[in-house]
């Protein structure tokens, strides 16, 4: 298909475009001759599944990788980008889908670093002022908090919400946002959509890369689809149904209701926990999930949904209750979970999920060491049969089982996390926003795959914070709010309006 726009546009001349990209990294071809264009006050989504081309493309467009073919014009004027610093003197700025903050160091610093106002002694920083201007930026984006807060003391709503502060202070003419609302909370996202209007209104560029299609048709002015590194079409919102999107993203139809059979009689309780209450702010929590289901934990973010999690798998202290899984009472490190048969797929992959330097086949296999290798010796080949059969399975698009795993798109990523609990044979699987930057085709097989794992006997407890998708999969749910379980969701009761009365409401 030709990569002329079919669409007319308010303005001749594009802010920037991209013309003829291409890029390859050894074994795979990210980018094939795609060509791009962002026109002022514009918000422009970029869709396709992972491993499309999406971030590779974006990152091309900051100068975080230099193309090995193609042009750039902005205004019209050919220019040059091969660096973070010829994008950011034509006003591109990027947020990335996984965070570029300086964990130790607070807010203001991490929104001004290496911008920092200069003290009245040589070699100093005007304190003050990065604070005060932390603060107006922050206010900007509707975020109340004290830009002196260390930022690994936050939550990953908060974090990004840090990331959005931090590109909008650089005074962006073309502002990248990749999944922005994916940790963010209804209310957050709001403010996020009412400063992108205020954006546009100002003529700022936006590319917005969402797998949420209703982001796409409320916020999109025009969407470019990417499949497999190229790009397939064009399009407005307006002469687009999301089925046709879905099928230029992934090549075949998908079922978007995840269909599943419920748990009318479900098995015996695998995990209950009773009282259970720990220093990281939850408090009382008595939950039960038995073999064959799919029991949801929702909430608002920072409702205490993780904290659970992390306590159940050990990586939190418990200060009182009780936790019971398969019979016995647990309690101890997470080494001693995963033996039990815990699994826990973490809601931050890439720093509690994953080796990010060693290989996709080191990373599928590291929780079934002792289930594959019982003699303590290792096979290569055994190894390499397990982590191949994973990778087909799952459909992790990567080279070889050899590719280092943090060179993978972050789907792909995820779906590495999820394949070395299925090679450890694990009973309990608590997924932790699972679907978290995975695209629409990829949930649905995570979605089977969760529903395969319950039917064959193990039992699963999932954190989202889609509301859809707890509807849709869940066989019942607990609702978090404040630290505690606000109230017990029966299938019949599983609604949105349920999870959000329980959620924001003292029902």
């Amino acid at each position: 298909m030709s990569d002329a726009l079919p669409i007319e546009v308010t303005s001749p001349t594009p802010l920037l475009e991209l013309r003829g990209i291409s890029k390859e990294f050894p074994g795979v071809k990210a980018l094939d001759d795609v060509s791009f264009a962002v026109f002022p006050g514009e918000v422009h989504m970029l869709l396709g599944e992972n491993g499309a081309g999406k971030s590779s493309l974006m990152k091309v467009l900051c100068g975080a990788y230099r193309a090995d073919a193609g042009e750039f014009y902005y205004k019209g004027e050919k220019v040059a980008i091969g660096s973070a610093a010829d994008a950011q003197k034509l006003g591109i700025a990027v947020i990335f889908q996984e965070f570029s903050l300086v964990p130790h160091l607070d807010i203001a610093q991490n929104i001004f670093l290496g911008r920092e106002p200069k003290g009245r002694i040589p070699g100093t920083i005007d304190r003050s002022k990065i604070l005060a201007d932390a603060k107006r930026v922050l206010g900007t984006i509707g975020f109340d908090i004290d830009p002196s807060t260390i930022v690994d003391k936050l939550g990953v709503a908060q974090q990004q919400m840090v990331e959005i502060a931090k590109a909008i202070s650089q005074n962006a003419r073309i502002l990248v946002m990749d999944e922005p609302t994916a940790a963010l909370s209804d209310r957050e996202t709001e403010l996020l959509f009412a400063l992108i209007a205020r954006l546009k209104a100002d003529g700022v560029s936006i590319v917005y890369i969402s797998h949420r299609m209703a982001e796409v048709f409320a916020l999109g002015d025009r969407i470019t689809v990417l499949r497999d590194g190229r790009r397939i079409d064009g399009v407005r919102p307006a002469d687009v149904t999301p089925d046709q999107l879905v099928r230029m993203m992934v090549g075949r139809t998908v079922d978007m209701t995840y269909p599943r059979n419920f748990a009318d009689k479900p098995g015996e309780v695998l995990l209950q926990v009773k009282g259970l209450s720990s220093s990281t702010g939850i408090s009382d929590i008595n939950i039960e999930v038995r073999r064959g289901e799919i029991v949801g934990l929702c909430g608002l973010v920072g409702s205490g949904r993780s904290e659970v999690a992390r306590a159940i798998f050990g990586a939190d202290p418990v200060s009182s209750g009780e936790i019971i899984f398969d019979g016995k009472t647990i309690s101890g490190e997470p080494d001693l979970a995963a033996r039990r048969g815990i699994a826990l797929i973490p809601e931050s992959r890439k720093s509690e999920g994953l080796a990010l330097l060693r290989s996709v086949s080191d990373n599928l296999v590291v929780s079934a060491l002792r289930k594959l290798f019982p003699s303590g010796l290792f096979d290569q080949r055994s190894a390499q049969r397990t982590s191949d059969g994973l990778i087909r399975q799952l459909r992790i698009a990567t080279p070889s089982a050899r590719q280092t795993v943090g060179l993978l798109s972050g789907g792909n990523q995820q779906k590495v996390v999820i394949g070395k609990w299925l090679a450890a044979g694990s009973k309990l699987f608590i997924f932790d926003e699972p679907t978290r930057g995975i695209d629409i085709g990829a949930k649905s097989e995570i979605f089977a795959l969760i529903d395969r794992l319950v039917a064959e006997g193990a039992a699963a407890l999932m954190i989202s914070s889609e509301q859809v998708e707890i509807c849709h999969v869940c066989d019942r749910a607990y609702v978090m709010r404040e630290g505690r379980i606000a109230g017990h969701l029966t299938r019949n009761e599983l609604t949105e309006e349920n999870i959000v009365r329980l959620g924001m409401h003292h029902a």
